[in-house]
């Protein structure tokens, strides 16, 4: 078995990456996932309100899991 340092290893783990070392903020040219604040409102409204989970969404992702369960096999 052969070993490691640190060092030696390729990516942000080894620390040598300019971007991990300032700060350990990630690079400026990823550019972030669009956030829609408007629909997580909602969903969270929904939520507070016990509106979120209905019969058909149930039903839905009850389909897609048997769906997925049965392409397992």
């Amino acid at each position: 078995m052969r070993t490691h340092s640190p060092t030696c290893l390729e990516g942000p783990i080894s620390m040598t990456r300019e971007w991990w070392r300032a700060a350990g903020e990630p690079p400026k040219d990823i550019p972030e996932p669009p956030f829609r604040a408007d629909l997580v409102a909602e969903i969270r409204r929904q939520l507070a309100a016990g509106t979120y989970e209905t019969p058909a969404k149930w039903e839905a992702a009850l389909d897609r899991l048997l769906d997925r369960l049965e392409q397992e096999e």
